[in-house]
């Protein structure tokens, strides 16, 4: 892989550090959560097939591990801790894996590099891109979460998002011919001067267009650039164009996370289906419940290359905030809020304020997203990212909206009628909306407000299991939601070994994890 290694400068230096703590914590993380069981002592972990023993320090996020020997405990490095990770996997999966210990290298060199930038990149004036722009740790329980395909910054840093990139987006015409095309996606015709003579306007991530050797000698023309400014957003291959109030999904042939991020024609062509069904998942919702909105994945346009049906150069037009954010608000990712970033609405409340902000989260976030399944059979992909949350003057969630059609399921037995990619049966639904709702979303978020006040913690719990209670009542006292109420686990994705056995991006492998809701009582 490709070496992102930095001078050795005082700045350099300490994001290199920096950057190494946040991969093992976020290895620690998987490791204690898939592997490990509780120790002897307080802050012991056994890992379960090799017997070693480590020790964490830290409470919201594990750091300075050590392994326990005949000597005492001895601090572990990364590279220590990747080898114990490699060892404990081998030994429970019987599978090996030289890739992966490559790559959670790979992440810390790119988190090094996306902290060192972001020292000399001013951060954005709008909160929003600010919320979008903070998560330089990523995902708190993925191996490699920064990992960018084992690329160079000369690829990639340039389009981070962590880095406060913003750019302008090539304009490609495409002939009716290889055009590919679905749903409302007029919305592009917007970003240039139309062609004409039958020719599509077709936007592309810079990025893929180089990963793509340029797209020179083919059908396509090339038609200089947008005007307008694109900056990349948390997913990084999806950008929003503020000045027109538009969000471009792409597909981007670099694996991040668990896959690569192409656009896949089994989803883009269920697109339209799942856009139908999301628009009336909030359809009966009671009253008393605050109504979100939908960021709405209208369509798709692209050109088809060498019988690829359109995947490579697949770009999703999904709605702008100015449309569905309510007069006076401000959008902010969830991701972010749970990060941190200047201008966090938690920073600076006290208990009080801090618990009157969750109890508003909760009551935007969890009635809507159970109504979806419970009412509609619609499994929202609710996790910390595809959540937005609008906030008031005084920085209180006043509005939920919800994004990403690609991640939504639906309970086969309630909606036979769209393609077969994506129908799920009620279990598989029920898992994957509790893992998104409670373990991704609302665990890491009550994290974030216990950070900042240790002393409400149980308080939190307390408050969601009411939410939780309330919304179940609405809808006549349904068994998944007194199970999940009453269940001493609740389902994790356990993506370290998701990727050490290199399953498909979209597996779900869930490892059990204590339930919040139901160790504290309202």
């Amino acid at each position: 892989m490709a070496s992102t290694e930095l001078s050795s400068s005082g700045p350099e230096r300490e994001a290199r550090t920096v950057a190494a703590a946040l991969a093992v914590t976020a290895l620690l993380n998987c490791l204690l959560r898939e592997t490990a069981r509780p120790g002897p002592d307080p802050g012991t972990f056994a890992l379960a097939a090799t017997g070693h023993v480590l020790r964490v320090h830290g409470k919201r996020f594990p750091a300075e591990p050590e392994l326990r020997t005949p000597d005492g405990w001895r601090p572990v490095s990364l590279d220590d801790l990747i080898a114990l990770a490699a060892a404990e996997l081998r030994a429970s999966t019987g599978v090996d894996n030289d890739v992966l210990p490559a790559e959670i290298a790979h992440s810390r060199d790119v988190a090094a590099a996306l902290l060192a930038a972001r020292q000399a990149a001013a951060p954005p004036a709008d909160p929003y891109v600010r919320s979008e722009q903070a998560l330089v740790a990523g995902h708190r329980y993925h191996p490699a979460p920064k990992a960018r395909g084992g690329a160079g910054p000369e690829e990639w840093l340039r389009y981070a998002p962590e880095a406060h990139a913003s750019f302008a987006l090539p304009l490609l015409g495409v002939p009716a011919e290889v055009l590919v095309e679905e749903g409302e996606v007029s919305a592009l015709d917007r970003l240039g001067p139309l062609p004409g003579d039958g020719v599509a306007l077709l936007p592309a991530h810079p990025w893929q267009v180089e990963l793509l050797g340029g797209l020179r000698g083919g059908r396509l023309r090339h038609l200089g650039a947008t005007a307008a400014v694109a900056v990349p957003t948390a997913s990084i291959r999806t950008v929003y164009l503020p000045e027109l109030d538009l969000f471009c999904k792409f597909s981007l042939d670099v694996r991040i996370t668990n896959d690569v991020r192409r656009l896949w024609l089994r989803d883009l062509r269920r697109l339209r289906a799942v856009a139908d069904l999301v628009d009336g998942a909030f359809d009966g919702l009671p009253e008393h419940v605050p109504r979100p909105a939908v960021l709405r994945d209208r369509g798709y346009r692209s050109a088809e290359l060498g019988g690829d049906g359109g995947e490579a150069l697949a770009v999703i037009v999904r709605d702008g905030l100015r449309e569905h954010v309510r007069p006076g608000l401000t959008a902010l990712m969830a991701a972010g809020i749970s990060e941190g970033f200047p201008g966090n609405p938690l920073d600076g409340l006290d208990e009080d304020r801090a618990l009157l902000w969750w109890e508003r989260y909760l009551e935007h976030l969890v009635p809507p997203v159970l109504h979806a399944y419970l009412r509609h059979g619609i499994v929202l992909e609710c996790h910390l990212q595809n959540v937005l949350v609008a906030v008031d003057e005084h920085g209180l969630p006043a509005q939920a909206l919800y994004r990403d059609h690609e991640g939504v399921r639906v309970v086969a037995e309630r909606h036979s009628e769209i393609p077969r990619t994506g129908l799920v049966s009620p279990s598989y639904g029920w898992e994957r909306l509790v893992y998104c709702l409670v373990t991704n979303n609302l665990y890491e978020l009550a994290g974030a407000v216990a950070e900042r006040h240790p002393r409400l913690w149980e308080e939190l719990w307390a408050r969601a299991r009411a939410v939780f209670k309330g919304a179940g009542r609405d809808h006549g006292d349904p068994e998944d939601v007194r199970t999940l109420l009453s269940s001493t686990h609740i389902p994790a994705k356990a993506n370290l070994l998701l990727r050490w056995t290199d399953a498909a991006g979209e597996a779900m492998r869930c490892v059990p994890v204590p339930n919040p809701l139901r160790l504290f009582t309202a």
